[in-house]
């Protein structure tokens, strides 16, 4: 769990402008991984994928909504 979202974000951001973007292939590589030790875990696959996808929906289209009204034009 990420305690203080600020100072990654910080991290993230220093490591783009430094090293630039993570290329594709390093990216899946990395995704990859990821998964690997989630399934070691026993945290991945998920025993029900569909498990709170309606919280899921509802959050999306308020997103939606809000980047509609806040975009120019």
């Amino acid at each position: 769990m990420i305690k203080n979202p600020e100072i990654l974000k910080k991290f993230e951001d220093s490591l783009i402008r430094n090293e630039g973007k993570v290329p594709f292939n390093q990216s899946i590589r990395l995704f990859t991984s990821m998964w690997n030790e989630g399934v070691r875990l026993g945290v991945l696959p998920p025993k029900e994928p569909l498990e709170g996808i309606e919280v899921d929906i509802r959050i999306a289209k308020v997103l939606n909504s809000c980047l509609k009204k806040s975009s120019p034009g």
